[in-house]
């Protein structure tokens, strides 16, 4: 397995847009180390290329969850952006309407 883009050797794992990650570098047991290695190796991707983000908080603690404004909140920051993902990754003839308020 290479990384997880491949599993087995047969089939296709498409890690293609699925990994947005945060962490803060002041967490207790400095788990940015290994998020930046992950970031190193996942840029070496390439079949597919893993096209995700990593946001590493400067002197964040490790629940950092990334750079938000407090007053809208954490859902009304990140929802557009999920939204906007199902939308462009949807099967073509999907309802991409109804569940929309």
């Amino acid at each position: 397995m290479a990384g997880g883009i491949q599993h087995s050797g047969r089939r296709r794992i498409s890690q293609a847009r699925k990994l947005h990650i945060c962490v803060g570098d002041a967490g207790s047991f400095y788990l940015d180390r290994a998020v930046r290695l992950l970031r190193d190796f996942m840029e070496t991707t390439t079949d597919p290329y893993y096209r995700g983000t990593f946001d590493f908080g400067e002197r964040k603690p490790h629940c950092y969850a990334g750079n938000y404004d407090h007053a809208v909140g954490l859902n009304q920051h990140y929802l557009p952006e999920m939204v906007k993902h199902m939308e462009q990754t949807a099967p073509k003839g999907a309802d991409l309407t109804s569940w929309k308020y």
